[in-house]
C-alpha cells in the first residue's frame, strides 16, 4: 500500500506545478494583449445594457472574475429629457408648449425619467394636458419658469378648467427651486365675466386652476412655488395619496377665488411645512375627501382653511378624519373653518384643529350651516350633519369676532368640543367679545378667553335627542 501511494502524491504535484506555469504563461499573454482582446472582452459580459441575452464571461481554471464596466465603456440610455433639446426656446415669448408635450411623452415612456425644465430659463406654455400612464417614478424637475399665457385674449375661447392639467398620473413627483406662474392678474378684474363674454368672442368661458391633478395617485409634490393663478392654484379630483411639501404658493390677498390647495373627491393626503397667500381659502377640503392631514403651514393673507362649502343645490356632501394642526394664521378673514349651504345633505364628521396661531383674524373659529355666497339665500329645513368636531388650543388675536358656530335647528352641530380657547382682540377698539354658538352641542375645557365661550355650548339632554333626527343619506 505505501508503494502505490507515493506515485499518486507525485503525479498530483506534478500536475499543479503544469497548471501554475500554464496560467502564468496565459496571465502575462493576456496583460500583453489586453488592446488587441477589448472587443471580445466586451461581448463576454453578462449583457449589453439593453435586456438581451450575451455569452457570460470565460469560467476556464486559469480566468478571474470580470470585473464590471465602468460608466464610461458602456454608457447606459439618457433619463433626463431637456425640454431643450426638443424644440423649446424658452425666452418667455415663443410658444413651447409642444417641445413640453414632446418631452413628456418620451419621459413618460422611461422607466424613473426625469422632465427637466431647466433654470434661468422661461418657458411660454399654453393650456396643456399631461397624461398617463407613465412608467413608474416619472420626474418633473421644474428649476426654471413656466408661464401662462400674459392675456385672457390669448388664451383659446373653450370650456376652460385648467392651464397644466395632469391626467392619470401615477407614482410621479414635481420638484425644483422652479416657479410656476399663472400670469393672472388679467383676469382677477373680470367680476362681470358672463357679461363680458356675451360682447367678446375671445374670452374663455371661466377661469382656470394652474395645476389640476385628475384621477392620480401616489403624487409628490415638493419645493416649487406657484403664483397669481387666474383661479385655483393647485387642485386634486378623485385622486389619493398625495403628499405636498415645502411648497410656496402666492397671490395678492385681493385676488378673487385664488384658493392655494383645493381637494375634491381625493382621500389620504398630506400638506405640510408650506407657506400659503392667496385671495381665497389656503387649503380648500371639499366633498369626497377623507384622511387629510394639514400642518405646519403658514397661511395668510386668504380665507384660513376651510372645509366647503359643502352641499350647493342640494347635493349630497361626505367629509371626514381631517386633522388641521401646528398652523399660522396671519391678516385672514377666517380661521378654521367649516361651511355648509342650507338644503345640502350628507355629513362631516371626526374633525380636529389643533394648535393653531391666530393674529389679526377676523373670526378664528366657525361653523356656518347657513353659508351664503350672495345678498339672500333661500331658508331651507336640511343640512349637512356636522359631528365630533374639536377646536383646542386656538390662541392668538381677533378682529371681529372669536367664535361663531351658527347650526341649523333640525340637524344641529353635536359633539363639539372647545378646548385651550386664548383669544383676545387685535386692537382695544375692534372686535367684540361676545362668541356665538346657535344650536351647537358639546363641552368646553379651560383655559378660555373670552368668558363668553365658557356657556356657549349647549349640553346633550331631552332638547337636543329631540332636535337630533335621522338622516335622509348616510355617507
Amino acid at each position: 500500500m505505501k508503494k502505490n501511494k507515493k506515485p499518486s502524491l507525485i503525479f498530483v504535484l506534478i500536475l499543479v506545478i503544469i497548471i501554475f506555469v500554464v496560467c502564468s504563461t496565459l496571465s502575462v499573454e493576456g496583460r500583453n494583449n489586453h488592446h488587441k482582446n477589448s472587443r471580445a472582452h466586451k461581448h463576454r459580459k453578462r449583457g449589453n445594457g439593453n435586456g438581451n441575452n450575451v455569452p457570460g464571461p470565460d469560467h476556464s481554471p486559469c480566468s478571474a472574475p470580470t470585473p464590471a464596466p465602468s460608466h464610461g465603456s458602456d454608457p447606459t440610455p439618457s433619463r433626463v429629457f431637456d425640454v431643450l433639446s426638443f424644440g423649446a426656446k424658452g425666452d418667455g415669448v415663443f410658444d413651447d408648449s409642444k417641445a413640453l408635450q414632446a418631452a413628456w411623452k418620451a419621459a413618460c415612456m422611461a422607466d424613473s425619467a426625469t422632465l427637466k425644465i431647466p433654470s434661468n430659463f422661461k418657458f411660454l406654455i399654453s393650456p396643456i394636458t399631461l397624461q398617463g400612464p407613465c412608467m413608474p417614478k416619472l420626474v418633473l424637475q421644474i428649476d426654471g419658469t413656466l408661464l401662462a399665457p400674459p392675456t385672457v385674449g390669448s388664451w383659446p375661447k373653450s370650456s376652460l378648467f385648467q392651464w397644466i392639467n395632469f391626467k392619470w398620473i401615477h407614482n410621479f413627483t414635481i420638484q425644483g427651486i422652479g416657479t410656476i406662474d399663472g400670469q393672472g392678474s388679467a383676469w382677477w378684474n373680470l367680476s362681470q365675466l358672463p357679461y363680458i363674454q356675451k360682447r367678446s368672442k375671445h374670452i374663455p368661458g371661466m377661469k382656470p386652476t394652474a395645476l389640476r391633478f385628475y384621477e392620480s395617485y401616489n403624487v409628490t409634490v415638493r419645493d416649487i412655488k406657484i403664483i397669481n393663478s387666474p383661479l385655483c392654484h393647485m387642485k386634486f379630483d378623485d385622486s389619493g395619496s398625495i403628499n405636498i411639501d415645502n411648497i410656496t404658493i402666492s397671490s395678492p390677498e385681493d385676488s378673487p377665488n385664488t384658493d392655494g390647495i383645493h381637494l375634491q373627491n381625493t382621500k389620504d393626503v398630506e400638506i405640510q411645512h408650506s407657506n400659503i397667500g392667496c385671495g381665497d381659502d389656503c387649503v380648500s377640503i371639499q366633498t369626497g375627501c377623507s384622511n387629510i392631514h394639514v400642518h405646519h403651514i403658514s397661511c395668510g393673507p386668504g380665507h384660513g382653511i376651510s372645509l366647503g362649502s359643502l352641499g350647493k343645490d342640494k347635493t349630497v356632501a361626505c367629509v371626514k378624519d381631517i386633522v388641521v394642526e401646528n398652523i399660522i394664521m396671519q391678516d385672514t378673514l377666517y380661521g378654521a373653518r367649516i361651511k355648509t349651504w342650507q338644503g345640502g345633505i350628507g355629513s362631516v364628521k371626526n374633525v380636529s384643529f389643533s394648535k393653531i396661531q391666530v393674529s389679526n383674524v377676523k373670526v378664528p373659529i366657525m361653523i356656518d350651516q347657513f353659508y351664503c355666497d350672495k345678498k339672500k339665500c333661500k331658508n331651507q329645513t336640511d343640512a349637512v350633519a356636522i359631528s365630533g368636531v374639536k377646536y383646542n388650543q386656538i390662541i392668538g388675536t381677533y378682529s371681529a369676532q372669536p367664535i361663531h358656530l351658527a347650526c341649523s335647528n333640525n340637524v344641529p352641530c353635536k359633539n363639539v368640543d372647545l378646548i385651550d380657547i386664548q383669544l383676545a382682540p387685535f386692537s382695544k377698539s375692534g372686535g367684540s367679545q361676545q362668541a356665538l354658538c346657535l344650536n351647537t352641542y358639546g363641552k368646553s375645557y379651560a383655559p378660555l378667553v373670552p368668558s363668553s365661550i365658557d356657556y356657549c355650548l349647549r349640553k346633550g339632554g331631552t332638547a337636543y335627542n329631540s332636535l337630533t333626527r335621522s338622516h335622509k343619506y348616510t355617507c
